[in-house]
This record gives C-alpha cells, sequence and structure tokens, in this order.
C-alpha cells in the first residue's frame, strides 16, 4: 500500500470549473450511468457497496468521456484534419465513437495483441486501426507519424487536461448520486480517470477518501508515489489490460499525489476471482479492468477501517468482455 503526501500547494493541471465545462459540453451526447448495488457483493466486503456502472457508458467504457470532451474543443480545420489515438482498447473505442458522433476520420494505433472485441468494436465505429507488436514498436512514435503525415490532432488516453476534465464529470456524478459518499476506489492506468474523479470529488466533498487501485504487476503508480517522481517500469503482464501502462503523466502525476488518499495493488486471481462474482451475483458483464476496484474491496486489499460499515462506490469502468477469453480468465480462480 502506498499513501500520498499532503496536498500540494501549486496549481493543478484541472480544476473543477474545467470538470463542469465539460459536463456542458457532454450532456447533449451521454447521460449519466447509474449506480448499482449487489448484496452478496456488500456482505463480503463489510461496507455498503455500491457499483458505479461506466461498463454501461455508450462505447462500453468511460474513456468516451474524455475523448469526446477533447473533440469537441477542436476548431472546424482541426476536425477536417481528423485525430489519431493509441490505446490497447477502451480509448480506442471512445475516440472512434467520439469522431463517429462528429463526423470526423479518426486513425487508432492498436496493439496486435488487443482483444479482438476491441479490435472489432474500433473498427465498426468507422475508425481506421493501425496496428504495432508492442513488445518491439513505440505506439506513441507510429500515431506522432500519422499525425505529421495527415496534420491530424493527437488525443492521448489519459495525458492531456481535456481528457482529464471529460474522466472527473464521473466525479459530479457521483457527488449528485450519493451525498453521504465516504469512499470511492478508481483503477489507474495512466491516471486520466483517477486525477479526474479526484478533483472534482475533493472540490464538492473533500472528507472523500479516494482510492487508487492496480494491478500488482503493473503498479508504476504506486512506485511513482513512494519514489515523489513519475517511475517507468517495463510493459507490464496483467489479465487487467486496460490499466496495463508503463507510467503515470505529466499531466495525472500532480493530480494523484496531492489528492489521492492513497494507492493499493491486487494480485491476477483476485482480479478473476472478481470478475467471476460481478459476473454471477452482479450480474454485470464486465472486463478484467473493470473488477479491478470490487476486488481490492472484496479481498482484504485495503485497510479494514477504509471500509467497514462506509458508504463505498468502486468503479466499473469497462464491460468489453473478450469472451473467447473468459474460459482462461475463469481457470485463475480457484
Amino acid at each position: 500500500m502506498s499513501t500520498s503526501p499532503s496536498p500540494a500547494s501549486t496549481p493543478l493541471p484541472v480544476g473543477l470549473e474545467d470538470i463542469q465545462a465539460a459536463a456542458a459540453r457532454l450532456a447533449p451526447y451521454l447521460t449519466p450511468t447509474p449506480l448499482l448495488s449487489c448484496r452478496t457483493l456488500s456482505q463480503l466486503s463489510g461496507c455498503q457497496l455500491w457499483l458505479k456502472a461506466e461498463h454501461l457508458q455508450r462505447g462500453g467504457s468511460f474513456k468516451l468521456r474524455g475523448a469526446l470532451n477533447r473533440l469537441l474543443c477542436l476548431t472546424p480545420t482541426e476536425r477536417a484534419r481528423g485525430v489519431v489515438a493509441f490505446s490497447s482498447g477502451n480509448h480506442a473505442q471512445g475516440v472512434a465513437l467520439a469522431a463517429q458522433f462528429l463526423s470526423m476520420p479518426a486513425t487508432i494505433v492498436m496493439p496486435s495483441d488487443a482483444p479482438a472485441v476491441k479490435l472489432e468494436a474500433t473498427r465498426g465505429y468507422g475508425a481506421q486501426v493501425v496496428t504495432y507488436d508492442r513488445q518491439h514498436q513505440s505506439r506513441e512514435a507510429i500515431a506522432q507519424a500519422l499525425c505529421t503525415e495527415h496534420g491530424a490532432t493527437l488525443v492521448p488516453p489519459f495525458d492531456d487536461p481535456l481528457v482529464i476534465a471529460g474522466q472527473g464529470t464521473i466525479g459530479l456524478e457521483l457527488a449528485q448520486q450519493l451525498p453521504q459518499l465516504e469512499v470511492v476506489l478508481i483503477p489507474v492506468g495512466g491516471g486520466g480517470l483517477a486525477s479526474g474523479i479526484a478533483v472534482a470529488l475533493k472540490a464538492l466533498r473533500p472528507q472523500v477518501q479516494l482510492w487508487g487501485v492496480e494491478p500488482a504487476t503493473a503498479d508504476d503508480a504506486r512506485q511513482s508515489l513512494q519514489a515523489g517522481q513519475i517511475v517507468r517500469i517495463a510493459p507490464p503482464q496483467t489479465i487487467a489490460d486496460g490499466v496495463a501502462t508503463q507510467a503515470v503523466g505529466r499531466y495525472t502525476f500532480p493530480i494523484l499525489q496531492a489528492l489521492l488518499t492513497g494507492i493499493v495493488t491486487v494480485p491476477e486471481q483476485d482480479i478473476a476471482r472478481a470478475l467471476s462474482l460481478i459476473l454471477t451475483r452482479a450480474k454485470q458483464v464486465v472486463e478484467p479492468t473493470g473488477a479491478l476496484t470490487t476486488a481490492a474491496a472484496l479481498y482484504g486489499h485495503l485497510p479494514p477501517e477504509t471500509l467497514t460499515g462506509k458508504q463505498v462506490v468502486s468503479l466499473l469502468c469497462g464491460g468489453n468482455l473478450d469472451l473467447a477469453q473468459l474460459p482462461k480468465l475463469l481457470d485463475l480462480v480457484d
């Protein structure tokens, strides 16, 4: 477990007003996602556990919020030239769908081993997909070359103030949906989701505890907070592919450092166990990354006093489950 220092005095790159502006832009396109409850999960975690159903968002994850907010801020000339993004899946779909809404061209750089369901969905939204070998090629370099060639705008998966602000609209919804909220568990990859929610909730509900959750094999954010600087790790191996990042961003890191209560990590088996319970008890179809924070609540990865008797929200951040991989995932469960 890693805990954060006291909030920094320097201004953060995203403020509440940015998130409120994003909410106004997104309102014509998106509706709030619901809070769900499951008695079994609450009993097992020892708290009133609410599930924020971002897997039910259009595109199957929270990523559409940030992508669409970024694209809505482009000029007419920039829209005509299109956008480029790189992603293992959910950001790819978010950018592709946002571009479809706005009748813009989009090219997405995706790893060749990305879940087939995510590759197919991205193409289905009308984007051109360029694949690469994540062990030997740089997705950033490929994306930058495409931007230079076509004059397109790069839409980063997390390290962009407008993307962070779009993800932060979830925090506005939580503050309204559950005024008695006490703890929020947020998956951390590059940090865009956690940063946005943290900015919104610390402004509106400053007493709320905000815990980041990472796979034990992809703990770059935990290491970064411990070191007091961004730590880059080798390409991680985890079933939670949505948070298989090597480093948090230069915009997201100071927000995580200032506003998160702490970060905990979860082993692969517990992610798979939580996935199985969400599928069978909560009756919700999520991908492994969508089960990450619930695993932290269920299997003792947070200090007991953090959860016991509290009003807790766990983010079901994505529902793009590759059914062909499900038997292999469930094999990890005892």
